[in-house]
């Protein structure tokens, strides 16, 4: 089974995450919700088997608390596919999340690279509710979505391309985001036999 536990604790994060990419369940809680909602899309539709706990700074900002969670996945990634035998390697979608159209590419090289040309309409997206004006509320950093990928690429040694092809609403784009991510995830884990899939005998 190419599955893995891994915990990870800093002064700033406290984060155990559990991976399964044969399958499985998702259970994910970081204390951020619009960040909970991303990676519960990723599980849903790469078919993994995720399950995320994550105690952070949340009373600084949600910047620890989502690049330590895209370290800890990608060290999971990492693990999990030890040495890449018999992998896909390679996959590419291309998403639509009603107006916005999104494209991820992906190389599961050892090579840590992350190419992110999306652009967000808004700074912040909705996270939560203001608890003094009973408002909804944009809390959460749309720049921290290209910190998550960058975190995941160095630890995973994975290479992603990300780009917009058009889009106006700024959650739709993130979830085109993480739903690509997502498909090309499991398209290049997926096992279809064979050796190492690179004409260096290693990855």
């Amino acid at each position: 089974m190419r599955n893995w536990e891994i915990k990870r604790r800093t002064r700033e994060t406290d984060i155990t995450l559990f991976l399964n990419l044969d399958g499985g369940g998702y259970t994910v809680e970081t204390g951020c919700g619009f960040l909970n909602h991303m990676l519960e899309l990723f599980a849903a539709h790469s078919g993994f088997g995720l399950k995320v706990e994550c105690k952070g700074d949340t009373e600084v900002d949600f910047h620890h608390t989502v690049e330590d969670t895209g370290i800890v996945l990608g060290a999971a990634v990492k693990k999990t596919l030890g040495d890449k035998a018999g992998i896909e390697r390679y996959a590419d979608a291309c998403i639509p999340m009603d107006e916005a159209l999104i494209m991820c590419a992906a190389d599961i090289s050892g090579r840590g690279y992350l190419n992110f040309d999306v652009e967000f309409p808004a700074a912040k997206v909705f996270d939560g509710d203001d608890e003094i004006t009973v408002k909804k509320v944009g809390l959460f950093d749309t720049e921290l979505i290209e910190e998550f990928f960058a975190a995941f690429t160095r630890e995973a040694g994975v290479t992603l391309h990300f780009k917009k092809l058009y889009g106006k609403n700024t959650h739709h784009i993130a979830e085109g985001v993480f739903k690509a991510f997502a498909r090309v995830m499991k398209i290049a884990c997926k096992v279809v036999g064979g050796g190492v899939p690179s004409s260096k005998g290693a990855l």
